[in-house]
């Protein structure tokens, strides 16, 4: 078993427990605040089974069918994440609304509080290792499930925080208002998680900082002289995969051999800066040996020198 798979095993017996202990305690004490955040946790749980789903699947290797591999299973699962995260907002939102109308009672807050308590402090260790091999893995899954339980420690602290004023004020109606307040900052985390999982299946760009390290090892390589120029640098993620593919110009009267072997070097340059990455180098000669000029000569002439990306 795998780091990543370990790691969203985990998520999956720490939800379990923590939607199983607020649901009893939300029924019994009648708190539609402790119920919204069983509801919240409900939709984790669902979440990270989902998590672990996508990060056994992006792992396997590519096969007939999947030529490149499987890493965009994480971005599917991270957008259906952020869905359920959606539904589960409007549904408190709904629920708590009604308690606005009808009245809201709160029968004893001492459980809640405890319970509360127990999620804030379990969520948020379980987030923080999430996190952790998130960045190691370079796993938008399990940064997703990282962000729905980081999501409920704060949640779960307001809702700790409600139950403790109605206990000294006896204001019953701040259950549902917190309630909502729990709400709205699930749908500003399914905001942010839709926009984070979704573009990498649209083939986005890597980071900008990511194509610079990428370019900074490209000029290392034109500065020594062992290539001229380089152009059409692409690049995309694909869950905790990155893929780079350009075109490099040498000496037109380069062996073949060592053709290959500078291709490697700048291939395996780039993979130890950067993790879990696919690179596709096209090497092009230059025909100054022929006495002509080609395209690449030419726009470099009229560029300054300066590489085309």
């Amino acid at each position: 078993m795998n780091v990543k798979v370990k790691a969203a095993t985990l998520s999956v017996a720490s939800n379990s427990f923590l939607v199983l202990i607020k649901i009893v305690v939300g029924l019994m004490i009648g708190s539609v605040s402790v119920i919204s955040e069983a509801i919240h946790s409900g939709l984790d749980l669902v979440a990270a089974l989902i998590a672990l789903f996508s990060v056994r699947t992006s792992s396997l290797p590519p096969d007939e069918q999947h030529r490149y591999g499987h890493g965009k299973i994480e971005n599917v699962s991270g957008t259906i994440e952020a869905i359920l995260i959606f539904i589960a907002a409007i549904w408190i939102i709904v629920e708590a609304g009604k308690k606005l109308i009808s009245g809201s009672t709160v029968e004893a807050v001492g459980p809640g509080l405890l319970v509360m308590g127990i999620s804030s402090l379990m969520n948020f260790w379980i987030s923080s290792m999430l996190f952790k091999t998130a960045k190691e893995t370079g796993s938008i899954a399990l940064e997703a499930d990282a962000l729905h339980l980081r999501t409920d420690v704060y949640t779960s602290a307001g809702v700790f925080l409600g139950l403790g004023l109605i206990y000294f004020t006896g204001l019953t109606i701040l259950d549902p208002l917190v309630a909502i307040g729990v709400a709205l900052l699930i749908i500003k985390t399914s905001w942010e998680l839709t926009r984070r999982a979704f573009m990498p299946l649209v083939d986005i760009a890597l980071p900008l900082e990511e194509e610079a390290l990428i370019m900074g090892i490209l000029d290392d390589y034109h500065e020594s002289g062992e290539i001229l120029s380089y152009h059409k640098l692409r690049t995309r993620q694909a869950g905790p995969e990155r893929h780079v593919d350009l075109h490099v110009q040498v000496q037109g009267n380069m062996a073949l051999s060592t053709v290959h072997r500078l291709s490697d070097a700048i291939e395996g340059d780039i993979k130890e800066q950067l993790s879990n990455t696919s690179v596709l180098i096209h090497m092009e000669p230059c025909c100054k040996e022929l006495d002509k000029n080609c395209d690449m000569c030419d726009l470099i002439k009229n560029r300054n020198h300066k590489p085309e990306i």
